[in-house]
């Protein structure tokens, strides 16, 4: 935590608490019903001008877990990967993959 707090003071394209908002905006998004998630993929979401893009918020993880020490790198990824496992889940195809 430490280490991400040092980063959100001196990092100009971050402000204290993005970090924890990003994990909070990736979390709630992927719990979402799957219904709500094809909804947002084929058309949009206007709610994501006003309280944020969930995949940007993702990409920001990435970036944040680039710039922190492999340490803690290792146990971010472990909090971010829970979502990312929901996401993964929800975005396999429904079938074998030798097609039936």
């Amino acid at each position: 935590m430490s280490e991400i707090i040092r980063l959100e003071h001196t990092r100009n394209y971050l402000q204290p608490g993005d970090v924890s908002a990003a994990v909070r905006l990736w979390k709630d998004y992927v719990h979402q019903p799957e219904r709500d998630l094809w909804h947002d993929y084929e058309w949009g979401n206007v709610h994501w001008y006003c309280c944020g893009n969930p995949l940007e918020a993702r990409a920001l993880l990435d970036t944040v877990m680039q710039a922190v020490s492999p340490r803690s790198a290792r146990e971010f990824r472990k909090i971010v990967s829970r979502s990312d496992a929901v996401w993964n889940r929800l975005s396999s195809p429904p079938y074998d993959t030798d097609g039936r």
